[in-house]
């Protein structure tokens, strides 16, 4: 039973990391249709201005959870004004220009911190349950998804900034013709994008670490889950999430932590081939 119970936390914990690194992109992709290939690298900096900040006295918890958000997402709006902005309804323009950026940021940070790996240090009591212990980090991970699905979910079907945001991805032309200013309202909705992304670095640091060239490990598992959601921002997030965390953990539990990666590609490459447009192309096609 507490062999079950461990099993059952880290299949919802790898749940809950899936959510925090495609979150972000699916905001950008899902709502917007950017490919921000860059989307690595906005965490990245998120795990950077963590550890900064948790360097420079700033406390933990302010640390990884108000200082990278603000910090990333207020870069997103210079980026997106800079560049972005020119380029929508460019697919292949807009993923070589985020692939650029990619390099950009990652030669730049490693100019600005080097090649060593940056680390937050925590310490959360963990879970004992019979002879096992779950770390009390993880813990929190899951409750802070949990938590952050629900605020995104809220702000975007109750506030107006959300409904206007709604608004304009779906009918640009007609919501600019109602008095939107659309261009805001994308410039808004990037920068949420990349706060999001800031953010999942910052909670993601005292676990993994820091160094410039993570952010490719976290891209592919981010566009993965976005793509095998399909358009449907968070339900297509949520619901591949659960079904890539599921598959991924009990391949790794069967096996080790090389199959379960395998195995969770595999099954984005049969979810792809049987629901082309993703879970929410079929299902859960009027959600958020």
């Amino acid at each position: 039973m507490a062999f079950a119970s461990i099993v059952g936390l880290e299949v919802v914990y790898a749940v809950a990391m899936l959510i925090l690194v495609s979150l972000g992109l699916a905001i950008v992709f899902g709502m917007m249709r950017v490919i921000n290939l860059a989307h690595g690298e906005f965490m990245v900096m998120g795990g950077y201005a963590a550890t900064l900040a948790v360097h420079h006295g700033i406390n933990f918890w302010l640390a990884i959870i108000v200082v990278p958000p603000i910090i990333v997402g207020a870069i997103g709006v210079v980026i997106e004004r800079t560049i972005i902005r020119f380029l929508y309804g460019r697919m292949f323009e807009t993923m070589l220009a985020t692939w650029g950026l990619s390099l950009f940021l990652v030669g730049l940070m490693t100019v600005i911190f080097g090649d060593d790996t940056e680390g937050v240090p925590m310490s959360l009591p963990g879970l004992h349950i019979g002879l096992y212990q779950e770390s009390g980090y993880n813990l929190f991970v899951i409750g802070f998804s949990v938590f952050l699905v629900g605020a995104v979910y809220a702000f975007l079907r109750y506030t107006r900034l959300g409904l206007l945001a709604r608004a304009t991805m779906q009918n640009a032309p007609m919501a600019g013709a109602l008095g939107t200013n659309t261009s805001g309202v994308y410039a808004a909705t990037f920068a949420l994008g990349a706060a999001l992304a800031g953010l999942a670095g910052g909670i993601i640091a005292p676990i993994a670490g820091v160094v410039p060239t993570t952010g490719g490990s976290y891209i592919g598992q981010a566009f993965i889950t976005v793509l095998g959601g399909g358009a449907s921002a968070l339900a297509g997030v949520v619901s591949a999430a659960i079904l890539f965390g599921v598959v991924d953990q009990a391949a790794t539990f069967a096996t080790n932590a090389v199959f379960g990666e395998v195995a969770l590609l595999l099954a984005a490459i049969v979810l792809i081939r049987l629901l082309p447009n993703g879970i929410t192309g079929r299902f859960f096609r009027r959600s958020l």
